[in-house]
């Protein structure tokens, strides 16, 4: 295993240089967002380990963490609180995905100042409710109907949350026309050529493509920074405007797909997905409870991207804004209760354990201490990356930021 500087950059190599280096500067925040930004760290280190207690395989997100879970609109038009990023995903043993989860639950509250005790308490909390949901065998989901306390409260002003408002931050009005603004930090200009050809190539999906939105033109396209752990990658967002309703539009991110980051780290015989893209969809159809609305692939330049709606509803609960120990306990609940369900949703699919095999490692409780006592040492090695990067960065190891 190489130092840490040249595992980062190495990593790192294949994306767009002047955005890694914001990527960098982002890492710096604070030791969880570092954790966020290097999942390949975590997978690597996690196969040179001492093997954590055998468990059945499982679809499994990849790169779990407290601020992977929010709210998303279903194409059934109803708001759900799920997992949402499946960039990482893969078939992997079912506590891999536990145990990245509960790692941030330690890494997390050493950085909010919360006493170990009561992290150790979350940590426990988490794989209890993570099994008990398991060894039921049957899958939860929430919406605003079912949701408890800080959550319900989420979801409640996420579907109060209107289009128009999402239209306000994202654009600007010029000349009686609307495009999408370079006055937000996260959108960048697109040079001429590059710009035609994404414009002419949405507007050919949205042709062609069953997935794509009738009756909508692109007007307007920007490249987007988003996440942590993402950015580098190519993205983009354009604004579409509909042809036969006045004053309707839609905004649509289309993200590369790259390999996942634990992938070498896993060896696990994996499906043959025609593209980056169709994994990482295919892998939330099947564990998210409702698929999210417009949600497709496609290919530009040859590289595989995900295109999906840029929703108002959309939204990830920031756990630092959770002052209340209740409210963490709940929405850490929540978290256990749908990545369990998340498994058992996709449970006996293309390669993953069957529902019974789920249910009884859920009723085992022989793993569960391992899974913790691993998660601890790690969120200590990871503030230990941390000192060292900060350091490594300041001396300008990493280039200019």
């Amino acid at each position: 295993m190489g130092k840490l500087i040249e595992r980062l950059k190495t990593f790192n190599e294949g994306l767009l240089p002047e955005k890694v280096q914001l990527k960098y500067e982002a890492m710096a925040d604070n030791a969880f967002r570092f954790f966020r930004g290097t999942c390949h760290l975590f997978y690597e280190d996690l196969a040179a380990a001492e093997p954590l207690p055998l468990s059945p395989l499982a679809w499994i997100c990849g790169d779990l963490h407290i601020e992977n879970f929010g709210s998303y609109k279903g194409d059934n038009k109803l708001v759900y609180f799920d997992l949402n990023d499946f960039d990482e995903g893969l078939l992997a043993p079912a506590s891999y995905e536990t145990v990245r989860m509960v790692t941030s639950i330690f890494i997390a509250f050493d950085n909010l100042e919360i006493e170990p005790e009561k992290a150790q308490k979350m940590a426990q909390l988490f794989l209890r409710t993570y099994s008990v949901t398991l060894a039921r065998g049957k899958a939860i989901s929430i919406d605003p109907r079912t949701a408890k306390g800080i959550v319900c409260n989420f979801l409640t002003a996420a579907t109060k949350t209107t289009y128009k408002d999402l239209l306000k931050k994202r654009t600007i009005s010029k000349k009686k026309s609307i495009m999408l603004t370079l006055e937000d930090e996260r959108h960048f200009k697109l040079n001429k050529k590059l710009r035609a050809e994404l414009k002419a190539h949405i507007g050919e999906w949205i042709h062609t493509s069953s997935d794509g939105p009738y009756n909508y033109k692109v007007i307007s396209a920007v490249f987007r920074l988003a996440g942590t752990g993402s950015i580098g990658v190519k993205r983009y967002l354009f604004l579409l405007k509909s042809t036969n309703t006045k004053n309707k539009y839609l905004l649509l991110d289309m993200k590369q797909a790259r390999s996942s980051s634990a992938l070498p780290y896993i060896p696990v015989q994996q499906l043959q997905w025609d593209a980056e893209a169709a994994r990482v969809i295919g892998i939330q159809q099947r564990m998210q409870n409702v698929p999210a609305a417009l949600l497709s692939t496609t290919i530009f330049r040859g590289e595989s991207y995900i295109i999906q709606e840029l929703q108002p509803v959309k939204d990830t609960i920031k756990f630092k804004l959770l002052k209340d120990y209740r409210d963490m306990y709940q929405v850490i609940d929540d978290m256990a209760a749908l990545t369990a369900s998340a498994q058992l949703r996709s449970g006996g699919m293309q390669g993953s354990a069957t529902i019974d095999e789920l249910m009884a490692f859920g009723q085992d409780q022989g793993w569960q201490e391992a899974v913790i006592s691993y998660a601890r040492k790690y969120a200590a090695t990871t503030k230990k990356y941390y000192r060292q990067y900060l350091k490594e960065l300041k001396r300008g190891e990493y280039g200019t930021v």
